[in-house]
């Protein structure tokens, strides 16, 4: 089963999304209390299964309204995504894949399992 961990940072806190597999599909920003981060898991549930993915990698790919998934390549000529909510702020990020296809297998499995991913807590 796939889940969220909230863990404890030396500036905050922030969450992971884990597949069932146990691969890390999206990372948060670091937030200044517990209660503001379980706000940005509640976010990730909300918004992900129905957010449509805008391919930024695409040129005169149409942009998308918020809240959305934006698949972009990085400097290093790999593939990330990140989940904006409805207000476009940025929720979540991806690691890097090698492939877009691979960035896409995320992003689909983030759709597939934020909502009814447990929720623990981390180390």
């Amino acid at each position: 089963m796939a889940k969220f961990v909230i863990r404890k940072v030396n500036t905050g806190f922030k969450f992971d999304l884990f597949a069932a597999n146990g691969e890390e599909i999206l990372t948060s920003e670091v937030y200044s209390s517990r209660a503001a981060c379980e706000k940005g898991v509640a976010s990730v549930r909300k918004n992900a299964p129905t957010a449509p993915v805008e391919d930024c990698s695409e040129a005169g790919a149409p942009t998308l309204p918020n809240p959305k998934f934006e698949l972009y390549p990085d400097r290093s000529g790999r593939f990330r995504f990140r989940l904006r909510s409805r207000n476009g702020k940025i929720i979540a990020v991806s690691d890097a894949y090698v492939t877009k296809p691979g960035c896409r297998s995320g992003i689909d499995s983030v759709i597939k399992n934020a909502a009814r991913a447990a929720l623990e807590e981390g180390e």
